[in-house]
């Protein structure tokens, strides 16, 4: 299969989009390139249970294997689904449990870079 050239910013795009299809909450793509230099962006979203938190993991899978043919370098965190880690490399997409995103706030420890928020439609 050939390998898809998608910039970064756009295949958190797609992670977002997949997010808010399985109906993930409060969706942010925080632009960190500048900042930690090992990704370009964290894509963050949350979730009420943990069944929301696997779902929106496997669309988000499935979405950038078929739109982006690009698969995550490895998965942290399935087996509670409070809060899950795909790292792709170019982009880390972090989905937790609301109450879990509260607690760590990430949102607050990357106060400083470039945010886009997608407005999901409900």
């Amino acid at each position: 299969m050939m390998e898809l050239n998608i910039e970064p910013q756009a295949k958190a795009r797609l992670a977002a989009e997949a997010a808010a299809a399985k109906l993930g909450q409060d969706i942010v793509i925080l632009d960190v390139g500048d900042v930690i230099g090992i990704t370009d962006a964290f894509v963050v979203c949350s979730a009420s249970n943990t069944r929301a938190v696997r779902t929106i993991v496997e669309e988000i899978e499935e979405q950038l294997r078929v739109l982006a043919d690009a698969r995550p370098r490895s998965i942290e965190g399935l087996d509670t689904a409070s809060w899950v880690l795909l790292d792709f490399g170019d982009i880390v997409v972090h989905v937790f449990l609301t109450e879990t995103r509260e607690f760590y706030d990430l949102e607050r420890l990357w106060a400083d870079v470039p945010r886009e928020e997608l407005i999901s439609e409900r």
